[in-house]
């Protein structure tokens, strides 16, 4: 077996390296593993800081380092990975999405691998995903619905609980189970898999690809597994800031959700779905404020989502 692994970085230069160091102790483990680096041009000195540390670390002979000419999203910056690898004489039988803002605790891909190579029909998996304290991320999930919308905005505990099959971000499971879709954080992926889905979809500049990927192999029966026995850390969101409650939302976030929902189930399901987020978000913001309870989401969340949601984003919006 041969194992190719993506990192995609943004700006985050430090972070990536403290991922191929941990990548460096794991591949003692691991069958025949490289590692495509690919710098979505970043300018800001990451691409010397990368090559620098491949050079002086001894990496260079396991690591390719491609830096692109303008940064068109994380999309785009794994295909153009994905793409050197399977163009090899001998390309790899399994891939890897790997953010580089993750830490892989050892066995971790090993556990991975052994899966998809037990089980012919898992077309991808991925691990547990913690944050450095250990606590754990909500990495698989439940495809996005109409109802799946409203119930993820209205965050009510009873409709919680008589929603619960539509509910995207279910509770972390302790035992593998199949998923609907898995983090592109850290996502392993079956070539054979791959290559009859065809590349992430580039119009979507960042979040989203992965659940419309996890979708189209949904479609041709490939499944996808959680193996909370193999970890890694994700320091989430630190390229993106899309975690940082203090900023707004980015216009990306919006506009990648609108096409993953008229691309996968058209214009009016897409509507009705907004229609449900913003009566469950109103409903919650109302509830919130009457309760006094703390605030907790990004700055100007509904208007925003107002703004960006019924019609696309312009690309000087990103």
């Amino acid at each position: 077996m041969i194992l190719t692994i993506i990192i995609v970085n943004y700006r985050t230069a430090g972070l990536a390296i403290d991922c191929l160091a941990s990548l460096a102790a794991e591949r003692r483990r691991l069958p025949p593993t490289d590692v495509v680096v690919v710098d979505s041009a970043s300018e800001d000195g990451s691409v010397s800081a990368l090559a620098d540390a491949i050079g002086q670390r001894g990496w260079a002979r396991w690591v390719t380092l491609l830096p692109l000419p303008r940064n068109r999203g994380f999309a785009a910056g794994n295909n153009a990975g994905i793409g050197l690898a399977l163009a090899r004489p001998q390309p790899p039988d399994y891939l890897m999405m790997l953010n580089p803002d993750t830490v892989v605790y050892p066995g971790a891909l090993v556990r991975l691998l052994d899966f998809l190579h037990r089980h012919p029909q898992a077309g991808m998996a991925g691990p547990r995903v913690e944050f450095a304290d250990g606590t754990v991320q909500v990495s698989a999930f439940r495809f996005p619905s109409i109802l799946g919308e409203w119930e993820g905005a209205l965050r009510i505990g009873l409709m919680t609980r008589l929603l619960s099959r539509w509910r995207v971000a279910p509770p972390p499971a302790q035992s593998d189970h199949a998923a609907d879709w898995l983090s592109g954080c850290a996502l392993m992926i079956r070539r054979q898999a791959l290559e009859e889905l065809g590349p992430l979809d580039e119009r979507y500049f960042m979040y989203f690809e992965e659940v419309d990927l996890c979708l189209r192999a949904a479609r041709r029966g490939w499944e996808r597994w959680y193996i909370p026995g193999a970890r890694i850390v994700h320091h989430v969101g630190q390229a993106s800031g899309v975690t940082d409650r203090t900023r707004r939302q980015p216009a990306y976030w919006f506009a990648s959700r609108r096409h993953f929902f008229i691309k996968n189930h058209g214009s009016v399901y897409a509507t009705l779905a907004s229609v449900a987020f913003v009566l469950g978000f109103a409903g919650w913001r109302l509830r919130r404020w009457m309760l006094r309870i703390p605030d907790g989401d990004p700055p100007h969340m509904l208007w925003d989502f107002l703004r960006h949601t019924f019609r696309a984003p312009t690309p000087a919006e990103f």
